[in-house]
């Protein structure tokens, strides 16, 4: 039983009036079968016809018993307060339904009773104390249903918050890790630029220019979307290891192995990005000789997962006790408010050396 408007007032008043025809046929029906077939004798018809329409006042008497519960709600019913409007409407609906079925007995007699049906007065006080238990259960089921479906949307309500919530929080966060990631990656690749420069190395520094006006570019027109397919990621960490790779030579090796029916995949907004940046600071940049990076990703079951390994100095036995950065500290928040439980997110040393970062996300195509 819907508790407010669905649409328009008046589709609220056709299930409002549907569920309680419904009621009234239903108890007509076994009412009338199960009389019948005890052998008894009364105008069925009529009678049907009665108990059909005894159910109908209730139709009109809905929309009052929800707007009382609006004002004082079931949950506060140990509040005398609270508790009397409700006791007192049961009381004066028990009252008009009384004399509405009263009514109709009197003009029909249903019963068949072989002379009138009674005085209407006795007819009114008989229908009203006979259904005071009826009236009450009822009532109590409006109630009830109120508050089912109010429990309902409240909970539809806190969860559609909560997902906005943390839409909003995954997108301040995105935005937090462009500004870090501009400045910084900024000032060291103009570093960069101006060492080669300055040992004209011209051509090399008008790549570097050229390959950094593409990573800004993306980086500046790259939308707030929480999450993008992993093939806008891949794109953008090609233009990035250009500019890495100008930097640092034949020092830096790549690998990359993301098969192509992954590329549809979502993923968080600059993950990979932000991984091999870390993997190349910590690891290949503190190596006179270079190193190697490899990034792969793979698919199992509903999930898609991503690995990225550097061949560099491995992590010091207590390295999880020590703070991590921010860069990975703001990936951990955004991986939990898109996906609440469902990822998995590990930083392990690989054999005797190198690190590897593993992300795992449920699997969902662009």
């Amino acid at each position: 039983m819907p508790t407010e408007p669905i649409g328009s007032k008046a589709a609220w008043w056709i299930w409002n009036l549907s569920i309680w025809v419904g009621i009234g046929l239903f108890d007509a029906t076994q009412n009338v079968v199960v009389m019948h077939s005890e052998g008894m004798h009364h105008a069925w018809v009529a009678l049907f016809f009665v108990l059909f329409v005894s159910r109908l006042p209730w139709a009109l008497f809905t929309p009052v018993i929800l707007r009382l519960a609006r004002r004082y709600p079931p949950t506060q019913f140990t509040r005398p307060i609270t508790l009397g409007p409700h006791l007192i409407a049961d009381l004066i609906m028990g009252l008009v339904v009384a004399a509405w079925v009263a009514g109709w007995e009197k003009l029909l007699n249903p019963w068949a009773y072989s002379s009138d049906a009674g005085p209407l007065l006795d007819l009114w006080k008989g229908r009203f104390y006979n259904g005071l238990l009826e009236t009450f259960f009822l009532y109590s089921a409006v109630l009830a249903a109120y508050q089912i479906i109010e429990s309902r949307n409240r909970l539809l309500r806190e969860a559609a918050e909560k997902a906005q919530l943390n839409e909003q929080l995954a997108k301040a966060q995105l935005s937090a890790l462009r500004r870090q990631i501009e400045p910084h990656f900024l000032f060291n690749t103009l570093n960069s630029i101006a060492a080669q420069v300055r040992d004209g190395k011209n051509d090399a520094a008008v790549t570097m220019i050229a390959a950094l006006s593409d990573v800004l570019r993306s980086l500046i027109a790259g939308s707030s979307r929480p999450e993008v397919p992993l093939a806008e990621e891949v794109q953008l960490l090609q233009q990035y290891l250009e500019i890495q790779k100008a930097r640092f030579a034949e020092r830096l090796q790549v690998k990359l192995d993301i098969p192509n029916e992954l590329l549809p995949a979502l993923v968080p907004g600059l993950l990979l990005q932000l991984i091999v940046e870390n993997a190349i600071r910590h690891g290949i940049a503190k190596r006179a000789f270079g190193g190697a990076v490899e990034i792969t990703a793979s698919r199992l079951n509903s999930s898609v997962t991503i690995n990225v390994y550097n061949d560099g100095p491995t992590l010091p036995a207590n390295w999880e006790n020590s703070s991590p950065g921010i860069g990975l500290s703001n990936l951990r928040q955004r991986l939990r408010s898109l996906y609440g439980e469902g990822y998995k997110f590990t930083i392990q040393n690989r054999h005797d050396s190198g690190v590897e970062v593993s992300i795992s996300v449920p699997f969902r195509e662009a």
